[in-house]
């Protein structure tokens, strides 16, 4: 368990201990390894990371598997969790929901540099996840390269326009027809439901807490701005522009000099995902090449869900990018 300073001020109310998962690879003794960061995606906790899905390995397994064959050097690999009332962080600080970026960087890989047999340097240290997690490995990376030495990206929310935008009329039509127009009666029923019915309350529930972690109101910093106006679905511009300046796409070009730092870039995305982040894959490559960073982007056949089989090969590539050199 981490007792986070950081986090024992969030407005959420959330716990400020988390739970931790470290598991070291077979043949992991005293000299010290790399080290990956796996976080998780949107609505992901995490206990779901030891969750099973029918006739398939869990991601244990698929670790213990991918090591037992020499097939990667031996790593520490270390589960995160950053969950918040609203599903998720983003793994980015506001004020609306916690400094989850400041409490990664700066609590969790020291907990784990003080405990593991960790090499101490951004230069051995890597940041994966799918989604949200996804999201979080680009956008940690870039804001923190002096933590993170390599990343991998599996469908990370990128390219805000094709994943975010076209929700935004169906969450207003939402609001309208089933909460009364209204977010505080969405919320009141989350609060006090037993089941949570993804079909009617994911979109809008997820939409505010992108926008708690995007676009927290300056004049109220505990509470969300929306991008659009709950009436008409109508955007907003002003807003929509603060969480573009948080679209991995668009924040590339102001990071370029720590892009070109990473060890390993690695990318991939289903070339069906229901949220386009194959496009935003896509498009983040794109602004890689323009800004003459060494990457690797995999489309392959698939959908948003069912893909942590990909996990631990792109674990392995940043993995053996991260290792020290051979004496």
């Amino acid at each position: 368990m981490v007792a986070s300073d950081i986090l024992a001020s969030n407005p959420l109310g959330d716990p400020a201990t988390r739970p931790l998962y470290i598991y070291t690879a077979p043949g992991v003794g005293e000299e010290p390894v790399p080290s990956v960061y796996l976080i998780q995606g949107y609505s992901g906790q995490l206990d779901l990371w030891l969750a099973r899905v029918p006739f398939e390995p869990t991601i244990i397994e698929r670790l213990d598997r991918m090591f037992a064959a020499d097939e990667c050097p031996p790593a520490v690999i270390v589960f995160v969790d950053a969950w918040t009332s609203l599903g998720g962080s983003q793994f980015i600080n506001s004020s609306a929901t916690g400094r989850y970026m400041d409490y990664l960087c700066d609590e969790v890989v020291a907990f784990v540099d003080a405990r593991c047999p960790t090499l101490r340097s951004r230069d051995h240290r890597g940041l994966a996840g799918k989604s949200s997690g996804g999201y979080g490995a680009m956008v940690v990376s870039m804001c923190r390269p002096d933590v993170f030495g390599a990343f991998a990206s599996h469908a990370g929310d990128a390219l805000f326009e094709c994943c975010y935008l076209p929700e935004f009329p169906m969450v207003a039509r939402a609001l309208r027809d089933h909460f009364e127009g209204s977010y505080d009666v969405l919320l009141e029923r989350v609060r006090h439901a037993d089941h949570f019915d993804w079909s009617q309350l994911g979109a809008p529930f997820s939409a505010y807490a992108m926008a708690a972690a995007y676009s927290p109101d300056p004049d109220n910093p505990a509470q969300p701005l929306l991008p659009f106006e709950i009436e008409t679905g109508r955007l907003i511009d002003e807003v929509w522009q603060r969480w573009l300046e948080w679209d991995p796409v668009r924040m590339a070009s102001g990071h370029g000099d720590a892009l070109r730092s990473m060890r390993r870039i690695y990318l991939d995305a289903g070339k069906s995902d229901e949220f386009y982040l194959d496009l935003g894959a896509q498009a983040f490559a794109a602004e890689l090449a323009g800004l003459g960073v060494e990457h690797t982007l995999e489309l392959f056949d698939g959908a948003h869900g069912g893909i942590s089989y990909r996990y631990p090969g792109a674990i392995r590539e940043l993995v053996q990018a991260l290792a020290p050199a051979p004496r």
